[in-house]
């Protein structure tokens, strides 16, 4: 199964994306291995930065060290699908700015809710930052129940025990992109944030 053959956005309505790098994961997968799902923020701005691009990306490349700060054996994004998780983007299109209007990451939940609903055997989320933090919420708002994550900075309620229609839910911050490299304190708690959602997973 491919993701991009299964979901995807047909109106193109968000006028604060570049939908020039829209992208759905297009990656063939067996849903039923799926035990984590690991959502980024949105699509880069280059598409040869994408997860599942050709080559060396971006994305690939600063993703494979985050799971090698938490002690995971991988070297490409292919070790990475092999340990049961699929990584994704709550927002589809990349960014034109620093932020990304709440009515974007509205929109862009309904896609993201039908592609979560592909890996019925998935038991662990990784929200990688706000904006996915935020899809996910609106996506609890629109099934009739509370915020998953509450209003809080992201330090102060890492750990805590976040779940939604049975799955266990991590916040944490972005891996994906040049950041990265940078915020070395936030790279400590990314990869603390993925060992123990690889812990849940045994």
């Amino acid at each position: 199964m491919r993701p991009s053959d299964c979901v995807g956005c047909k109106s193109f309505p968000c006028s604060d994306v570049n939908h020039q790098s829209y992208v759905i994961p297009d990656v063939e997968i067996t849903p039923e291995t799926v035990r984590i799902v690991l959502i980024s923020e949105a699509a880069p701005a280059d598409l040869a930065d994408y997860y599942y691009a050709q080559g060396s990306p971006l994305f690939e490349q600063t993703t494979v060290q985050a799971f090698r700060d938490a002690g995971a054996e991988v070297a490409s994004m292919q070790d990475i699908l092999d340990l049961g998780v699929y990584l994704t983007t709550a927002v589809k299109c990349g960014k034109t700015g620093y932020g990304i209007e709440t009515s974007t990451v509205k929109e862009c939940s309904h896609i993201l809710a039908q592609e979560l609903a592909l890996f019925p055997n998935a038991t662990v989320w990784l929200l990688m930052g706000d904006v996915a933090i935020k899809a996910v919420n609106e996506i609890a708002r629109r099934a009739g129940e509370k915020r998953v994550i509450p209003a809080a900075p992201t330090y102060k309620i890492r750990g805590g025990e976040f779940r939604f229609q049975g799955k266990r839910v991590l916040p944490s911050y972005l891996q994906a992109g040049p950041s990265f490299f940078i915020e070395k304190s936030k790279r400590r708690m990314i990869a603390e944030d993925i060992a123990a959602a690889l812990r849940l997973v045994g």
